[in-house]
């Protein structure tokens, strides 16, 4: 019986190379580079937008605290006044007011709504003439806000102005609003209202 012939060394097949064109094999230390690489570019993707995220939150919310202070002593709430609240006092406030707070009273006799932004004069002239008024009734050094209301939100008007002011009366069960406006800043007029309705 004939035993086969075992292949000699140089007859056994090599690993395979690479073939014309093919790239090599990358070594390791390439390879942790790269991967190294990816790992920082994904940080750099996801992490600095989301830092970015953090610190606006929390400037807001550190801007949204002051302003709870600046109000809470005078009862004013800093934002907007509800839709229903704008609606049944007849207060427009105008779209990308500043500075807005307000605060709301109500007894057995009338409901009063303070509110108070600041505006442009294309806002100002359209708050008035959308509560039923206009900037032509506008009088100057008319602060027709009483001290009574004044006190109960701690408004003062007494900066150096000028103030303008006008009282839209109407009959009920729609509300009257007084009306003072602070012309300081002459493009952007801060508003002052108090709105009362009788039940």
């Amino acid at each position: 019986m004939t035993v086969p012939r075992q292949p000699s060394p140089p007859d056994l097949p090599g690993p395979p190379g690479p073939a014309d064109g093919e790239a090599r094999p990358e070594g390791r230390r390439h390879m942790i580079r790269r991967r190294w690489l990816t790992a920082t570019i994904i940080v750099l993707l996801i992490g600095v937008p989301a830092g970015y995220l953090l610190i606006s939150a929390n400037q807001s919310r550190d801007s949204g605290r002051d302003k709870e202070k600046k109000y809470s002593a005078t009862g004013l709430t800093a934002g907007w006044p509800s839709k229903v609240q704008r609606r049944l006092y007849d207060v427009p406030v105008p779209p990308y007011s500043a500075e807005v707070a307000y605060y709301e009273t109500n007894n057995w006799r009338t409901s009063r709504l303070y509110v108070q932004f600041l505006t442009s004069n294309e806002g100002l002239e359209k708050f008035l003439k959308e509560t039923g008024t206009s900037a032509s009734k506008l009088k100057k050094d008319d602060i027709t806000i009483s001290k009574r209301d004044q006190n109960v939100v701690g408004w003062e008007f007494t900066g150096p102005g000028p103030w303008w002011g006008v009282t839209h009366d109407q009959d009920n069960p729609a509300p009257t609003q007084d009306i003072v406006v602070s012309r300081a800043n002459p493009k952007h007029p801060m508003v002052y209202v108090v709105s009362a309705t009788t039940p």
